[in-house]
């Protein structure tokens, strides 16, 4: 699993025209579910396979509406959502501050016992957080799309 995409390797590679330190987290994300669900394939795969859905030349990283098509490319099965109250494990992307003002993230989540189990939540994030809610996952902010993941490993 990818966590702190401002750290390490993976923060020099490139996506569209930026660093994925920047704008990688949909890429990211897309392949934090590949690796829970034992299909993992290689970041610059992924990416590579994202380009043709890039937002301004990758500016803005990726078209949320999109991640479900790259997931089914490498084998996932998801579909688009509301809301992840029945999902075990699902993909959001959320604005990070006020809608079209701001940037958006994207995080791959697994609903656990205790709370939800967010990967890559911050740049600098070291590793997998534990929120309580999915406000705090997403910091109370709008969503913008959720996939479930579905066909789940039997012990991940």
């Amino acid at each position: 699993m990818i966590n702190g995409q401002a750290l390490g390797a993976v923060s020099k590679l490139r996506y569209g025209i930026c660093r994925m330190s920047f704008n990688g987290c949909e890429v990211i994300a897309v392949h934090n579910a590949l690796v829970y669900l034992g299909i993992p394939k290689p970041l610059t795969d992924i990416a590579f396979y994202m380009e043709r859905f890039r937002v301004l030349m990758g500016f803005f990283g990726c078209n949320a509406y999109k991640l479900g098509k790259a997931l089914k490319h490498f084998g996932a099965e998801c579909s688009r959502v509301k809301t992840p109250d029945d999902s075990k494990a699902f993909i959001i992307t959320f604005w990070t501050g006020r809608r079209l003002l701001s940037s958006v993230h994207t995080v791959f989540c697994i609903r656990k016992e205790n709370g939800i189990e967010v990967y890559n939540r911050y740049n600098s994030s070291h590793g997998a957080e534990l929120c309580g809610s999915m406000d705090e996952v997403a910091a109370k902010k709008k969503t913008i799309a959720v996939y479930s993941i579905e066909n789940l490993p039997q012990n991940p």
